[in-house]
């Protein structure tokens, strides 16, 4: 019986070792006319994803505030770390962005204080505490705790932020400009960027769709306009005029897209101006109120830096309060307007925090811009909690009023003195003009090159501001962006400087900055 068994077995399995050879002679017949696997091999890409292939979108989005020339300044940094003495400076100062804590500027205390508190509640109960933290902000750090559902500030929130938050931006917004604000026209955001693209994302529904944006702008709105598909209409500011907005030149681009068929959807209005540094005149900021109204175009009041003014002759106005004051309610006109805790005295850029304040639109398109918010699910909560203590500081009687006044009234009129500094500075060199800085945190100076120098860029294959902004980073180690970065009139070259390195170090500034300038114009004299 075992034998007849290992009989059937060992006829079974010579039948199906001969049918897997027809098969593999089969497969071999029938594939032996196809090309050898390694031609196929080669012509196949080594990678799906190359420049061809990725979203074109993507290709045409530039930022040049963290550019090309930051790239080789981050290089040379390296350099200077690995090879003290490889360069004729000892330090990379990075004048190239608003990123004031960075370059040595002390964050406010009372506003640590309360971040410090809220992230770690177990040592409020703690009797220590009571020395080492001032009872206001303890008692601030109470107050947010209970906002926040088991007073957990690692969980999420609501999508437009914490809503106890809110009410303390709210409450903010109303002081500052005597006009009531609705906590639920509040979106706590990552910063003011993410609220921007947010608005984008609302308002292009193709190319076709233009907005409105300041030449020289803050390369956020061309990159994420780019992003997003649409056009750039650009309006240019008026640099013999103090970089004025004239209306006249918004009704001049805005009838010269209409022509192309360009639908235009907004206006974005930077006040005080990034990189121009101007503050908005009052009568101007109504102009632009009645243009929108008029012309039925979303105003995106980027306000970023409206706690930095410092000329005496100007102050903040923020759209809202602007176009409250003419009458206007949600009816009339549709307003957004952005805020960062990045800015102002607080500085505070690594913390991301920051809101958009929506005004004018309809229900049903409030629940869409809603939907968009909740896809990144929440800000970030220490970002929603500095965001109500910019909005909400210390006030006279509180514990640390004195300490936060002068800890704010050192940084801004430090400020305004770096400014003025800087700005005298450009003004006495050769073929340098300079507007005076009103507002924000940077010069843009124009540089008027000697023609060889314009030929040596174009030698070069790169803008004339870019080339001469490589030559003071090898020279110097000082980073500044070129104006072609941020757009600009054509024919017209200039650089953006940050008033941000510390008061005792522009001293050094002025000093590497006139030395390179005087041989940079020397060697290319005409």
């Amino acid at each position: 019986m075992y034998f007849t068994m290992w009989r059937f077995v060992a006829d079974r399995s010579k039948n199906f070792i001969a049918s897997l050879t027809r098969r593999s002679l089969s497969f071999e017949q029938r594939f032996s006319s196809l090309p050898d696997s390694s031609s196929v091999m080669s012509s196949t890409p080594s990678t799906p994803v190359t420049l061809e292939t990725i979203n074109p979108k993507v290709l045409k989005c530039e930022y040049a505030v963290r550019g090309e020339i930051v790239t080789h300044a981050q290089l040379l940094q390296q350099e200077l770390q690995t090879k003290p003495g490889s360069h004729p400076f000892d330090e990379i100062l990075y004048c190239n962005i608003g990123n004031p804590q960075s370059l040595g500027q002390q964050p406010i205390t009372f506003f640590r204080e309360v971040l410090a508190l809220c992230d770690h509640p177990n040592i409020l109960d703690k009797s220590e505490t009571q020395g080492l933290f001032s009872a206001d902000a303890i008692e601030r750090a109470w107050g947010i705790l209970d906002q926040i559902p088991g007073r957990a500030t690692g969980a999420y929130s609501h999508s437009q932020g914490i809503k106890g938050l809110r009410d303390s931006v709210a409450a903010g917004i109303a002081a500052r400009d005597g006009f009531p604000a609705d906590p639920n026209d509040i979106f706590l955001t990552d910063g003011a960027s993410p609220a921007v693209h947010m608005m984008m994302q609302l308002l292009i529904r193709s190319e076709k769709d233009g907005i409105l944006c300041p030449i020289p702008q803050y390369p956020l709105y061309s990159a994420s306009i780019a992003l997003h598909g649409g056009t750039l209409v650009p309006y240019y500011l008026d640099e013999a005029t103090g970089w004025g907005l004239e209306i006249s030149e918004l009704k001049q681009q805005l009838e010269d897209a209409n022509s192309k068929g360009i639908t235009v959807r907004s206006l974005v209005v930077i006040n005080p101006g990034n990189p121009t540094g101007q503050v908005l005149a009052e009568d101007n900021q109504r102009e632009i109120v009645e243009f929108c109204k008029k012309e039925g175009l979303v105003l995106l009041a980027d306000e970023v830096y409206q706690e930095n003014v410092y000329v005496t002759d100007k102050k903040f106005h923020s759209f809202k309060k602007i176009s409250r004051s003419m009458g206007y309610g949600e009816e009339d006109i549709s307003l957004v307007s952005f805020q960062s805790v990045s800015k102002g005295y607080y500085g505070e850029c690594g913390k991301r925090g920051g809101y958009m304040e929506v005004t004018g639109f309809g229900a049903d398109v409030r629940e869409q811009i809603y939907k968009v918010a909740s896809v990144n699910l929440c800000s970030n909560i220490s970002g929603q909690i500095l965001a109500s203590l910019v909005m909400n500081p210390p006030k006279v009687g509180d514990e640390s009023f004195e300490s936060y006044s002068a800890e704010k009234d050192g940084i801004l009129s430090s400020l305004a003195r770096r400014a003025k500094t800087l700005e005298d500075a450009f003004n006495s060199l050769e073929g340098v003009t300079c507007n005076k800085t009103e507002g924000a945190m940077y010069l843009f100076p124009c540089l008027h090159l000697p023609r060889k120098a314009i030929e040596a860029a174009e030698a070069a294959k790169t803008a004339p501001d870019a080339f001469y902004a490589r030559r003071l980073l090898d020279a110097t180690g000082i980073v500044v962006v070129p104006g072609s970065g941020f757009r600009q009139v054509p024919g017209t070259w200039h650089f953006r400087c940050t008033i941000l390195p510390q008061e005792d170090k522009i001293p050094a500034v002025v000093s590497r900055l006139t030395a390179f300038h005087q041989g940079f114009m020397a060697e290319f004299h005409d």
